[in-house]
């Protein structure tokens, strides 16, 4: 009965003769991948490290290699080399792969927040005191001080020659300095 549900058998047409090919029942073709993956996964593997130096991507690029050459394997089968057409799969999910943005993306090893000695009011008050400066001087103080950008960038975000940005910058502190007064000590220790 389970003959019966199989796909119909694939036919090639041969100029001088019709050729049929008869497809292997589900369990065999199956017994037949098994088997071909088993003692072929270690070779695929070695090679998905060749091309890629990572052994976890290694292990991803086999198990989409496996995956493609299970979901093609009535064709596969009749490969004379089996190996090699493993191999050309396995080449070009590595190629998809290096396609795609997210291959060149990195995650940094460990990312932790500097832990700042502040206290909360310390900091209320060094926000209250970067509130009473004027928008353009506060942008210029968080973008250098906070985000860590250079002058030229800053002039570049702002759209301000460099020497604003720079006078703007001591103008700016020497106010902060006015402000905070006897808390700057504690600020910058």
């Amino acid at each position: 009965m389970l003959d019966l549900l199989e796909r119909p058998a694939a036919r090639t047409a041969v100029r001088p003769a019709i050729r049929i090919r008869v497809i292997a029942p589900a369990a065999a073709r199956r017994a037949d991948f098994d088997r071909f993956a088993q003692t072929f996964l270690t070779r695929l593997h070695g090679s998905a490290y060749q091309l890629c130096r990572d052994w976890h991507l290694a292990q991803d690029l086999a198990q989409t290699t496996l995956t493609k050459l299970f979901q093609s394997w009535d064709r596969a089968s009749d490969s004379d080399n089996l190996p090699a057409y493993a191999q050309k799969i396995l080449l070009r999910v590595y190629l998809d792969h290096r396609r795609r943005r997210s291959s060149t993306e990195t995650t940094p090893g460990s990312f932790q927040e500097p832990a700042y000695e502040m206290s909360t009011d310390l900091r209320l008050d060094l926000l209250g005191a970067m509130s009473r400066l004027p928008p353009r001087d506060r942008a210029i103080v968080a973008l250098r001080y906070f985000a860590d950008h250079s002058v030229e960038q800053v002039a570049a975000e702002l759209g301000v020659p460099v020497t604003v940005v720079k006078s703007q910058t001591r103008r700016s502190l020497i106010k902060l300095r006015e402000i905070l007064g006897g808390d700057r000590p504690a600020l910058f220790a």
